[in-house]
């Protein structure tokens, strides 16, 4: 029998359940994506964040070769970065500089958001069922019971693609709601938590000798009551750095050169500005402020129709400073994929509701997460700490001040951090003893660099810092 799927979104994760829906057995799959895609790693107009800083932890990674097998050695080979979370990185906290150990960690991988997209879609174009068409999905069709296709908009006017199975990944801008609401299902929840984040980020050429500095990151402070500002070198493909900055309401980030050097030096510690000041800018600065927390609650609505998924920042999207939305997708997909092999087909009764429960909760544990720090800054609208968040902020911060110096507590952060493992591993029995017990070790004063390092850094620093 034949059976189509369309999905909505050619983003990571559209391509994703495309790849998956393939490996199903799916005759055709069809995916619609307003965009003209670029034919290479390249910035594209729909994903507004694809100019920032992404990195794909440990645990996204996993899933999604699970779907597309080698999109690790793909991005490798393309210049992507494998770092270690345990020594390839350079992290003050809010509780201060964090120790590098020489012991193993997870990994994640850091390249541009374009880069991923790139291999990704290159390889899942690869399957003869997946053909991606540009058109503008404008709704749904079938009924509250039902859904049977797609209303796409094009030159000549709407028309119906028919489909089995529909997926929502059209990512942040999402119209699902108004979609449901012309089935004549109402009554979705959505929470918007918003700190007012505006990334800052611009491209520079790696310093010669600069090779392989590691990945320097300068937190954000969600704990004394001020506009959180973080900024961040990250190693991509090309022999490039790209810097990115975020700052919440009241302390954004400039647009302007002088601005957003300024801006990294004001910062708790002025390690990010001494580096690129002596770095070779390639761009202009960007800014993004598309930055909100938003969670579509679809999975609780009381009547879900058969043959409509949804997945990705289609369900629920973070404040990107977490680094959770590439892997959240993963998950999604994976979900959809497992689910797929035990009902048999994509037209299987109760399959969608089960898609949809399931891609929930890794959705559920990113939210928690981002939330959980985002309304603790002052300006945050949607949302404010409450004697959970507070308990949890307590805890969490004396494990961090914990991880300065020991590495029980801080294999426990690297491990949530890296999506690994779920949050819950913050309380096993291990990390709570060394939670409790606290560091072995004095508080760092600077950030750990070896002698070659800080050679580096001194010799590019044009500051005087």
């Amino acid at each position: 029998m034949s059976r189509r799927a369309v999905v909505v979104g050619a983003g990571l994760a559209g391509m994703l359940a495309a790849a998956v829906l393939a490996d199903a057995g799916v005759t055709e799959v069809v995916v619609l994506d307003r965009d003209e895609l670029p034919d290479g790693p390249r910035q594209r107009r729909g994903l507004p964040q694809g100019r920032h800083a992404h990195l794909l932890m440990t645990g996204g990674l996993r899933a999604m070769e699970e779907i597309v097998p080698g999109v690790g050695k793909r991005l490798l080979a393309a210049g992507a970065h494998e770092i270690s979370l345990s020594s390839g990185v350079l992290a003050r906290s809010p509780e201060g500089w964090l120790r590098r150990w020489r012991r193993e960690g997870p990994v994640m991988v850091t390249c541009t958001r374009a880069l991923v997209d790139w291999t990704v879609r290159a390889a899942v174009l690869e399957h003869p069922r997946v053909e991606v068409r540009r058109a503008a999905a404008v709704g749904l069709t079938g009924s509250a019971g039902r859904v049977r296709g797609v209303r796409v908009s094009g030159p000549d006017g709407e028309a119906d693609l028919e489909a089995d199975l529909v997926v929502d990944a059209s990512g942040r801008g999402t119209r699902i709601v108004t979609w449901l609401e012309g089935l004549g299902l109402s009554g979705v929840r959505t929470r918007t938590v918003d700190s007012g984040l505006v990334n800052a980020s611009r491209v520079y050429r790696v310093p010669a000798g600069a090779e392989r500095f590691p990945l320097t990151i300068v937190q954000a402070d969600p704990y004394v009551s001020r506009p959180g500002r973080s900024a961040m070198v990250m190693p991509v493909e090309g022999d490039r750095w790209l810097v990115s900055c975020g700052g919440t309401r009241g302390g954004e980030p400039p647009a302007d050169a002088e601005g957003f050097l300024r801006y990294t030096l004001d910062l708790p510690d002025p390690i990010v500005g001494r580096l690129i000041s002596g770095a070779e800018p390639l761009t202009d600065v960007h800014l993004s402020r598309s930055t909100s927390n938003v969670r579509h609650y679809l999975d609780k609505a009381p009547h879900w129709p058969e043959g409509l998924v949804v997945l990705g920042d289609a369900l629920g999207t973070f404040n990107p400073a977490y680094g959770q939305g590439m892997s959240v997708a993963a998950f999604g997909a994976r979900v959809l994929g497992r689910e797929l092999e035990r009902a048999g087909g994509p037209d299987a009764p109760g399959l969608a509701r089960r898609v949809l429960r399931g891609a929930a909760r890794p959705v559920d544990a990113a939210w928690a997460m981002a939330v959980g720090q985002d309304v603790l800054y002052p300006a945050t609208r949607g949302g404010r700490p409450g004697i959970a968040d507070r308990a949890v902020t307590a805890y969490t911060r004396r494990m961090t001040r914990a991880a300065a110096g020991s590495f029980a507590a801080a294999s426990a952060i690297w491990d949530v951090t890296s999506m690994r493992t779920p949050p819950t591993r913050m309380f096993h029995p291990a990390a709570v003893l060394a939670a409790l017990t606290g560091s072995p070790l004095p508080a760092l004063s600077g950030p750990p660099l070896t002698p070659a390092e800080r050679e580096v850094l001194d010799g590019l620093d044009r500051t005087g810092a």
